[in-house]
This record gives C-alpha cells, structure tokens and sequence, in this order.
C-alpha cells in the first residue's frame, strides 16, 4: 500500500508540475516574486547571434539598441547609445558622440571600439551574410563609409557622397544594432572548415543563454525550446527615468512560443498572457470578442491605425540552377512566372475586397503600394490598382497564349495544366485562410493551386536556404524611410526572394540574371539615396512605387490595422501603427498590480 501511495504522490507532482509550465503567471519561485510581463510568440528564435538574423518577431530588440532609435509614436529619429550626431556641411561626414559610462551587461565598457567593429568588421565584412548590408551600401559602386575611431566615446562615418538614410540605417529596431567587440572578435577572426568565419555559428540557439552579451533594456536569463524564453533586466542598462531611476521598471519578461493563435487567445482571456499583438497586429475577428470583455477582463484593445507592414503574394521568378546545374523552379513554371500577363491575371483574379471583408472584419486597408502608409513618400494617387476582374484575367491569359479546356481548366500553349504550390505560415491563421480564399479564385479563373501553409522557420529555410519554391504569402516589415526595403528591394538582398542572388555563405548558384525593371529599381534606390531634398526624393520613390505595380513582382494583399490587447496592469505604453513592434517603449513599461 505504501509503494501505491508513493506512486500517486509521483503522478500528482508530475500533473501540478506541468499545470504550473502551461500557466506563466506560476513562473515564479518564493524568492522571485518580481514585476514580471508575459507575452506570446508563435515561433522560437532562430539564433540568438544579431547579425544572422533573417526573421521578425525576434528577442534582438529586448537586448540591443543601436546609435539612435525610431520613435514609435512620431517617426522621427532620437539618440540612443549615441548622445548626438552632428554632420559636417557638405554633408559627407558625421560625428556620433557616445553617452559616457556606456557598459555592456557583463560589466565592460561600451566604445567607440565597439562601433566601428560592429560596422567594419561584421557590417560591411564580405564573409558575413547580415541584412543589414543594404541598408548602408552607397552609391552606385555599393560601397560603405568609412568608419573611424576619433575616441572612446566618438567616431566619424566618411561618405563618398552625401547619404539621405544614414541616420535610419543607424535606428534601432530597424536600422543596425551595435554588438561587443571583446565577446565577437575572435569568432570573426577565426575560420571554420569551410572556410567562413567562426561568427557566422557563433551564438546559435544552443548556446547557453548568460553567455550572450547585451546592450540592451534586458539580457536573456533562460531558453527552453518551444516552450519559452526568459528576459531578466540588464543591470548596466544606460537608460534612467526624469528621476534618476535605472530602467526598465518591469524586472523579467517570460516569452511564450505559442504557434496557433486561437492558442493565444485562449491564454490571453484567461490571464496567462500580458499582450496580444506585440509582435504582430491582433487577428481582426478577435477585435470585436475582446472589445466586448475589456471591463470584464481588465485590459484595453487598442487599434493604432495602419499596420506598417506590407502582405504579398509572390512568385519564384529565379531563372538559376544550383550548383550541379538544376534549376529551382521548374522550367514550365519559370515560363509562367516570368510572363507579365500571368501575374496581372493572377493580381485581378484575387477579390482584396472580400478578404478584407471576410477575414479582416472590414479593418484591414487594400495595398497597392511596396511603402508603408505612414511614410511620407507613400504615393497616395497615381498607382495602378488591380481590382477584382475576372474577366480581365481570362483575357491577359488568353492574349499571352494560354487556353482553357471545356472544363475552364488552364493550359499553357504547349498543353501543360498550369497549377503550382502556394506556401505561408501555418502559425498565422488569417495568412492561412487569405490563402484559401486566393486559391478558390484562382481556381475560378482556371488555375490549380496546391495550398501547403508551413511552420514559419521551415519556410524561411525553404525560401531562402533550398530555394524550391512555387509562390508565397509573406509579410515584411516597414517603417517611414523607404531605403529601409533595400533588403527586400534590391537585387543583391538577402529577403529579395522573388529572385535571390547569390548570398554569402550559401552553395554557390548558375546562371543569375536580374531583369531590367530590377536593375531599375536598384538605381532608383541608390538615386534615392544620395538625394537630400525631401520632395525630390519623394518623386523617386513615386517611380519605384509606379514600376513595382506595372511589373507586379509581388502582389500586394491586404493590410492588417495595427490591433494590440494588453492588460491594464500594463502602465506606460505608446502604441500606434508606425513600429513593427507594438512594445518599442518596453524600457518604460511598468506593472501596476
């Protein structure tokens, strides 16, 4: 009798110990009763090194900020790890001043040592495979400024030429983000058997959490895979309130992974979560549920407007082989894809309408635009729109020599069915279902599509590892200066998916050839670029916007508004539709039990 009891005791602690790892707000030990937020993320971190960073949501803005930020609110640009900036009058040099006393969350000094590594030797190093690249390439020769050391709390960017994006290339979340040089510069120098530095495997995943070096409002405290992650305050944060106070306030973060949102929004409703929709807009269809309980519930939803972000579709348009000479997309495909008339048949064969009707609740906003609307160089009038017309479709494909069977079936004009495999996220479900919906259209116009939403990491992997891919729905984050889409947009960046050049690190590639529209668009982002005047500019950027809607290398969706539920516990927070990351002020959070 007693081993019987001994046994059930066993299982009882086994069954409360897993109650207690479903329920966060139980996360906590006698000793550790402290402020703490809880959040939700429907997929784990890919890495934790900055610099490999391809994704968003991510943990990089808990732990890192850059020499200036982007206001949440206002758009505008403010200092950060960098107290002031000041440009010389020809406007080729620029001076950042660092705030004194910087440290790192190990205790070591923060300098300008750590900048110019940060830019110089990660940056702008050819071995190093970063996204961030583009963003501070100039000119049409795509060369960095030069980076030098004045002191230990200054240093000085050398332009060829005058460079309107430089101090957005500088913010944090979007811009470049500064890491430690005493930590990182042995993993640059060194070479692994392939003969790619050490960094680029350097700080995976697998490595032990405390052994991450911040700068940031929080260092990483524990990891456990597909469960959560846990963010402790840095104690050498720089960052104090108008009194004197260290921020943050809130002492730990507990990152859930959560990968189905109806998940999350159970746990949200029954208090295990702080926030919904902090890394990605809340699902329209939970706005009005969640309106209705806010008194009950104690917490608010707010609708910033606008999400900055954009949502497309977008077919594999790379004529390329691999390196023993096979091409990722099949060639009947390539054909397809690469016709104009197949993708506008595709753009006003979609009813934007209706899935913003259906699955946005009316909240969402119809795109025809690469730009976010909260970007004063968003073309209001004058871009071509692809409205719902069928009809208008069947004909772009009849004129391009396609024919219909007496079924309504599509064939090219070698007599092959024209069907292809569409891909998303299965995390998000309105991604899914606006997938659903694009292929009964489709479908109407005589085309079959293969529907296969995926775990968000594998198909980041698919997309721009293995590069076997049909058509995609994606998003991509924004923001109000438009050379931040040089990643997306230029023909050598690593998101530009639609036609991926060769990236560092990868298996080398055959026969990459970028078509004329892009080279264009490269050219307006570089003439962009080096042009000051804000109405010159904003005509520049009209052309890009004009030149992406005729040659319809993605097809804009629908936008999300930018919806957040968080518990009124949560005190301090600026929200709006500008940030990719509805808590961009978390340093100024506060808990109010």
């Amino acid at each position: 009798m007693k081993k019987v009891r001994i046994q059930i005791g066993v299982c009882l602690t086994i069954a409360l110990l897993f109650l207690s790892s479903c329920n966060p707000h139980r996360y906590r030990t006698v000793a550790a009763q402290v402020p703490q937020l809880v959040l939700a993320s429907p997929t784990d971190p890919k890495t934790f090194n900055y610099a490999n960073n391809q994704t968003f949501p991510s943990v990089f803005p808990f732990i890192y900020e850059g020499l200036t930020r982007e206001n949440g609110l206002t758009g505008e640009y403010e200092p950060a790890l960098a107290e002031s900036w000041k440009f010389s009058p020809d406007n080729k040099r620029v001076v950042f001043t660092l705030r004194p006393n910087l440290k790192w969350s190990d205790g070591k000094p923060l300098t300008a040592d750590d900048i110019v590594f940060t830019y110089r030797d990660i940056v702008f190093n050819p071995l190093i495979p970063t996204d961030q690249k583009e963003s501070i390439q100039i000119g049409v020769k795509k060369v960095f400024p030069e980076i030098r050391k004045i002191n230990d709390r200054q240093v000085e960017f050398i332009l060829p030429e005058p460079f309107a994006p430089l101090i957005a290339a500088t913010a944090a979340p979007e811009g470049i983000m500064i890491l430690p040089k005493h930590a990182l510069a042995e993993a640059i120098n060194s070479k692994l058997p392939d003969g790619n530095p050490k960094f680029i495997s350097t700080w995976g995943t697998d490595t032990d959490p405390k052994k991450i070096i911040t700068n940031g409002a929080y260092v990483i405290d524990s990891y456990s895979p597909s469960q959560r992650l846990v963010l402790k305050r840095n104690p050498y944060y720089w960052r104090k309130d108008k009194d004197g106070k260290q921020l943050p306030y809130i002492d730990r973060i507990v990152w859930q992974f959560i990968e189905n949102l109806d998940t999350q929004l159970l746990r949200f409703r029954s208090g295990d979560l702080d926030v919904m929709g902090d890394t990605r807009p809340l699902r329209s269809e939970y706005f009005s549920l969640l309106k209705r309980e806010e008194k009950r519930g104690n917490f608010q939803v707010l609708n910033g407007g606008p999400w900055s972000g954009v949502l497309y579709l977008t077919f594999n348009l790379s004529k390329a082989k691999d390196k023993n000479g096979k091409p990722f997309v099949d060639p009947v495909k390539s054909r397809w894809f690469n016709t104009l008339e197949f993708r506008k048949a595709v753009a006003y064969a979609i009813n934007r309408d209706r899935i913003n009707t259906n699955l946005f609740r009316g909240l969402g906003v119809v795109q025809n635009s690469p730009i976010s609307v909260q970007s004063p160089f968003t073309l209001k009038e004058g871009l071509k729109a692809y409205n719902y017309d069928p009809n208008q479709s069947k004909n772009l494909l009849k004129k391009a020599g396609f024919k219909y069977n007496d079924r309504g079936q599509l064939f090219d004009s070698d007599g092959n069915r024209v069907r292809f495999t569409l891909l998303t996220n299965s995390n998000n479900l309105t991604r899914v279902a606006i997938g659903a919906q694009i292929r009964q259209d489709l479908a109407a116009i005589g085309i079959q599509v293969d529907y296969n939403p995926l775990n968000f990491n594998v198909l980041i992997d698919k997309i721009n590892g293995a590069r076997d891919w049909d058509a995609h729905i994606i998003g991509f984050t924004g923001g109000t200066e438009p050379h931040g889409l040089a990643n997306l947009w230029m023909t050598s960046g690593g998101s530009h998916s639609f036609n991926l050049s060769q990236q560092v690190g990868q298996p080398k590639i055959q026969g990459y050839v970028a078509n004329e529209w892009e080279k264009e668009i490269d050219r307006l982002f570089i003439q962009g670029a080096q042009e000051l005047n804000p109405e010159k500019r904003k005509k520049i950027y009209g052309e890009f916007q004009k030149l992406v809607q005729e040659q319809l290398p993605v097809i804009h969706l629908v936008n999300d508004s930018a919806i957040m539920a968080v518990r009124n516990r949560v005190q301090g927070l600026k929200y709006s539709g500008l940030p990719s990351w509805g808590l961009w002020n978390i340093q100024e959070l506060k808990i109010k039990e």
